[in-house]
């Protein structure tokens, strides 16, 4: 690699940062013993998550964490974050609590046949929404990996990307692309769906 394609590279990747986006539907109340293991283990996991190396920002209500937001239905909740990149995710994703929580995911959320988890990259201080999520997911369940939502296992690099059209009716998606970093660099308001 040369040196301005290095630099071009860093410059990239420092203008745009990882968003992970997964869902869960609940098998039972989150108050239920069910679930304790699951919501005890929210609190250390999420201070693990907070300290980690290449963390950014993740999505919470006052109490913390973000068992209040809700996509696509009452028992469907979401969880977001935003990373340096993605070997900065994986780093955690794969080790300690939230490994062990990971590997006990079917005691607590049904197995759900479409894709559960979408990445994409959003400009540096950008902090995507709940319906940014549900759009990306979406994107990711009718077109498979792309530049605009993707997954841990076909990633793509750092930059802008926008949605394919529906492949039945061949429309734009309603909700638009990500924010431009150019033209949008502040961070959104967080949305929150009934419960």
């Amino acid at each position: 690699m040369t040196s301005s394609s290095a630099e071009s590279s860093e410059s990239s990747e420092a203008v745009y940062e990882l968003a992970q986006i997964n869902i869960g539907r609940l098998k039972a109340l989150l108050d239920s013993e069910q679930l304790k293991p699951f919501t005890d283990g929210l609190a250390p996991v999420n201070a693990v998550a907070d300290a980690s190396d290449g963390f950014v920002w993740r999505l919470q209500d006052d109490t913390g964490d973000a068992t209040d937001f809700r996509v696509f239905d009452e028992w469907t909740l979401v969880n977001m974050s935003v990373w340096r990149d993605t070997n900065a995710l994986t780093a955690f994703m794969y080790q300690g609590q939230h490994r062990e929580l990971l590997a006990r995911r079917r005691e607590f959320f049904e197995r759900l046949e479409e894709a559960v988890t979408a990445l994409c990259w959003v400009p540096a201080g950008h902090r995507p929404t709940v319906e940014e999520a549900e759009t990306r997911l979406l994107h990711l369940r009718a077109h498979g990996p792309t530049e605009y939502a993707f997954t841990v296992r076909t990633s793509f690099p750092p930059g802008p990307a926008s949605p394919l059209a529906d492949p039945v009716s061949g429309a734009a998606p309603a909700l638009a692309p990500g924010p431009d970093p150019a033209t949008d660099p502040a961070p959104e308001s967080l949305s929150r769906s009934a419960s």
